[in-house]
């Protein structure tokens, strides 16, 4: 059964702007702000003590350090993000390296993924979702340092699919060679997590 540690979404109905009504996928409604919902205490790590690892089944293991990280190749990210709990914010950015230079360079030999947090939290993806210009590692939230309680000093950023999976806090990427689901998809949310096809919960 699904655990009862997590909310469905919250209660009543809102109404959305008629001109956003095709960018809101079913269920959901238009958020202004930016909700935090967490599960569990909120991480506190120093950005220049922050590390983002990939390993697992890959060509070669990579390690970059903050300082490394501010390195790479930096981007804007214009998205729009869906919350499992039925918000939606548009017309919102982030700044960050793409998950195609990280995996570029370490030469994934698996087709699976999983996200690992600062604090414990997992959450598992497809490499197909990770690549091709669909995910980032965001240090920035319209134009400024990601904030701790969105996932700062860094986040996966996945938009395409319910925010969850674009795991707050990112430490690392484990490549492997088959699908396991992670902290959340274990507590009841949707193994994949398509906003458009309303995979929220364990049967949907």
């Amino acid at each position: 059964m699904a655990s009862n540690f997590f909310s469905r979404g919250f209660t009543g109905r809102r109404r959305s702007p008629e001109e956003l009504a095709d960018r809101l996928p079913p269920g959901q409604y238009y958020e202004r702000g930016f909700p935090v919902l967490t599960a569990g205490p909120t991480p506190r790590i120093d950005w220049t003590a922050w590390k983002f690892r990939i390993d697992g089944m890959v060509g070669t293991e990579l390690e970059w350090t903050s300082a490394e990280f501010e390195a790479l190749p930096f981007e804007t990210v214009p998205c729009d993000i869906h919350c499992v709990t039925k918000w939606s914010k548009l017309g919102t950015s982030f700044g960050g390296v793409s998950l195609d230079t990280l995996l570029g360079d370490a030469q994934p030999a698996g087709a699976y993924a999983m996200a690992m947090s600062y604090g414990g939290y997992t959450t598992n993806l497809p490499v197909a979702d990770l690549t091709g210009g669909k995910a980032w590692i965001v240090t920035e939230h319209e134009g400024e340092p990601l904030p701790r309680e969105h996932g700062g000093p860094a986040r996966l950023l996945v938009p395409h699919l319910y925010f969850w999976k674009s795991a707050k806090w990112i430490a690392a990427l484990r490549i492997m060679d088959r699908d396991e689901p992670g902290f959340w998809e274990q507590n009841g949310y949707h193994n994949y997590g398509d906003p458009w096809r309303e995979q929220r919960y364990w049967g949907d």
